[in-house]
Parts: C-alpha cells; sequence; structure tokens
C-alpha cells in the first residue's frame, strides 16, 4: 500500500492584525487611481484624509485644483517645489500660495508669440477661486528677429524704431485679469530682473499697448484694493490713460507709481483722481513732478475726503509745489502722513507749514529730511509746533535746522508721542489715532 504523508507547516510570526482591513484598501486603491477617478468628497472626513495624505504632488492640477481643499497637501505641493515658504504672506493658506506662486512663475516667464497663451488661458477655472494678489516683478519681450539680415538699409531708423515697438509688446493682462473675481492687490513692474550681458534699454520697455491692455484689464478688475506699478517707465500720457480708467474704481484704495517718469501733466490727471475716488494711499516717490504738478495734488488733496498717504519724495516740487500743498492742509482733514523729502523746499514753504501745524489737527507725520530748511525754516516749525497735540513725527534730518531747534522740536514731537501711546494704553478698545 502507498502512504501520504502530508505536513502542515506555520508561520509563527503570522497574524490576523497585519491583513488591511477591507477599508484602507479600498482607500489605497483610490488613492492609487485618484487621476482617472477622483472620488473624495463622498468620503468621511477620517478617509478623505488618508486618501489626501498618499496623493503624489505631480498629480495634474486639472485633477487635484477644485476637489482637494485640505492644507496638507497643498503645504506639500509648495515645500516641495519652493525653498522659502512663509504662508502668512498668504493670508495663512497653503493652497492660495500654490496658486498665486503657480500663476506668477508663468506669467514671469511668459514670451509673447512664443509661449502658448492657453498655459495661462486653462489656468484661470483651476485657481480663479483663490488668487488674491500677484506679485509680477518682470516682463519677458517677444523674442526679436534680426530684420538686419534682411536689409543692408541702415538709414531706415523710424522703421526700425516701429519695429522696435511692435517688438516689445508684453503679455496682454486683461485676458487673465478680469477672470479672476478675487484679485484684490496687483504688483507690477515691466522690466527684466536678470538680463546680465544681455542688457539693452528696450528690455524696460512699458509699451503704449501695453499701457492701454493694463488700464482695460485694472478698469475690470472690480475687486482691486491695491495697484503698485513701479519702475517701468511710466510718462505723463501713460499716466493720463492709467488715472481715466481708474478715476470711478470702486475699490481702489493704494495707488503705488514710484520710481517712474510721471510729470506736471501726469500729476495733473491724478489731482482729479484723488478728488473723484476712495484713493486712501498714494506713493508717487522718486518722479518728476514740479511745481505745477505738486499744485494739481494740492487741489485735489484739498477736495479729497479719504487720502490719509501721500509721499513725494525725490521730486522737484520746489516752494511754489510745497506752499501749494501746505495751504490745502489748511482745509483737509483726512491727511495723517505726508512726505516731501528731496524736493529742493526752503524758508517759504516751512512758513506755510507753521500755520499747517498750528491749525491742523489730523496731520500724525511730516518728513522735510533733505531739504534746505535752514535756521529760519526751522524756527517757523518750531513756532507752528507750540501748541500742536497731534504731530508724533516730524524727520528734519539733512533739513540743514539748527541743532538747538532740532532738539527742541524733538521734545515737543516725543511728548505727543507719549500722550498717545498712554491715551491707547488707558482706552484699550478704541483704535490709536
Amino acid at each position: 500500500s502507498f502512504y501520504t504523508r502530508r505536513c502542515i507547516t506555520e508561520d509563527p510570526s503570522w497574524s490576523l492584525v497585519t491583513v488591511p482591513h477591507l477599508t484602507e484598501l479600498c482607500l489605497q486603491h483610490i488613492a492609487h487611481n485618484f487621476q482617472q477617478n477622483p472620488i473624495l468628497s463622498c468620503l468621511l472626513p477620517e478617509d478623505q484624509k488618508k486618501v489626501v495624505d498618499r496623493l503624489s504632488t505631480s498629480l495634474p492640477l486639472t485633477v487635484t485644483a477644485n476637489i482637494v481643499s485640505h492644507e496638507d497637501y497643498w503645504e506639500r505641493c509648495c515645500k516641495e517645489r519652493w525653498q522659502v515658504c512663509d504662508v502668512s504672506n498668504y493670508g495663512d493658506s497653503w493652497k492660495r500660495m500654490f496658486f498665486e506662486r503657480h500663476l506668477e512663475n508663468i506669467l514671469k516667464f511668459f514670451i509673447p508669440n512664443t509661449t502658448d497663451p492657453n498655459e495661462v488661458l486653462e489656468l484661470i477655472p483651476l485657481c480663479q477661486g483663490y488668487v488674491r494678489k500677484l506679485e509680477i516683478d518682470q516682463f519677458l519681450p517677444p523674442l526679436r528677429v534680426d530684420h538686419k539680415e534682411e536689409s543692408d538699409d541702415l538709414s531706415d531708423t523710424e522703421d526700425e524704431a516701429e519695429l522696435g515697438e511692435v517688438y516689445m509688446h508684453h503679455y496682454d493682462l486683461k485676458h487673465l485679469i478680469p477672470a479672476l473675481p478675487h484679485l484684490e492687490e496687483l504688483h507690477l513692474t515691466y522690466g527684466v530682473k536678470s538680463c546680465g550681458m544681455n542688457f539693452e534699454w528696450s528690455l524696460f520697455n512699458f509699451t503704449e499697448l501695453d499701457c492701454s491692455n493694463l488700464a482695460a484689464a485694472v478698469k475690470m478688475c472690480r475687486n482691486l484694493k491695491v495697484f503698485k506699478l513701479t519702475r517701468s517707465k511710466v510718462d505723463d500720457d501713460k499716466m493720463k490713460l492709467l488715472a481715466r480708467n481708474l478715476q470711478y474704481h470702486p475699490c481702489l484704495l493704494e495707488l503705488d507709481l514710484s520710481h517712474n517718469l510721471i510729470g506736471d501733466h501726469g500729476a495733473q490727471a491724478l489731482g482729479k483722481l484723488i478728488s473723484h475716488s476712495r484713493l486712501e494711499t498714494l506713493d508717487l516717490c522718486n518722479n518728476q513732478i514740479c511745481h505745477l504738478g505738486a499744485q494739481a495734488l494740492a487741489q485735489g488733496l484739498a477736495e479729497s475726503s479719504t487720502l490719509t498717504s501721500l509721499n513725494l519724495r525725490l521730486n522737484f516740487v520746489e516752494n511754489k509745489g510745497g506752499k501749494a500743498i501746505g495751504r490745502a492742509l489748511l482745509t483737509n482733514t483726512s491727511l495723517r502722513s505726508l512726505h516731501l523729502g528731496s524736493n529742493n523746499l526752503s524758508e517759504p514753504t516751512a512758513a506755510v507749514f507753521s500755520q499747517v501745524l498750528a491749525q491742523n489737527t489730523t496731520l500724525r507725520s511730516i518728513n522735510f529730511s533733505c531739504n534746505h530748511l535752514r535756521l529760519d525754516g526751522g524756527k517757523k516749525l518750531l513756532e507752528g509746533l507750540t501748541n500742536n497735540k497731534t504731530l508724533t513725527e516730524l524727520d528734519l534730518r539733512h533739513a540743514e535746522v539748527e541743532e538747538e531747534t532740532d532738539f527742541l522740536i524733538h521734545q515737543i514731537v516725543w511728548a505727543n508721542r507719549e500722550a498717545v501711546r498712554r491715551g491707547s494704553l488707558q482706552h484699550p478698545v478704541t483704535e490709536p489715532p
């Protein structure tokens, strides 16, 4: 007879505990096939988190953008992509940070006539719910076709200039900006950040077409509160066009046009803008505004009930402009901060501001640094400050004021600042002035 021997072997380390639950297997399957079948909303919250924790950050945005809202996932996406990630700059939202920076990167490296415009347009439905601020510190011009090879006639410099203008237009923001309903801040600089050895002035052109496209875009951006257009060669004609489009903007509160080429005509357009808008902050530092422009801004200031901060540092307003602004402050009751540093001002402006300091009770800060107020100008300001209780900052560095006068002015201003501080400690509920 034939005997069969049967052996039973056991794995002593085997345990039922190591077998994944069916739920776990299902969640693994969902995560693994998420791109083909993105199931999330129908799962329990704790199961959603388990799936999201397993998702790859390289999944297409078309899949994740409007389905995954878990901040942990977007934090992973940000940290894998960028070394520095300060989420406090993005309303403490990692998802907002990811989409704002992702969109900014695409716009910074967009080359007109080369980059596919759909790269931006396809992103709109994915990012429009999350983008609140855009900071684009460069716009690349189109790649130039060298026409010198085609023609040896070097006398046609006008035609060449026209061709140069045509080939310098940048990405047209009016295709994008109106499609971002939550956009509140826009910071732009037209130029190239790191051009290195290939430097050309033409890389820093902000053309008329750029300007009209931008003006139309900003006008349609109805929730915009902060608009900064700096270091972009904005001249008078471009300023007039921008001001016209911003004049009746329903939300704009802050306008920064520092480091441009705005002269008197541009300042006149801004004077109208101040009087017709809800603008609170205007920065015109380092432009080319002379006394006529300053007089127009002063007229706007006299009619404004909302402007709280005006920066005219590094312009050419001189005494005619300085006196006009001073006179406007005899009636204006909204302005709290004024910067008139480096404007070639002297004693006549200080004389008007002596009167302002004696009467105005809303100004908190004035900067007269790097002017020529000299001995008499300093004494005039000291006279005006005698009974002033509201000015908490007066910058007279390099204003050629006598040392003793400067010391006495500093004492009064410091006492005002201390009084405000004590008042805010006694009444912490009220907003400090």
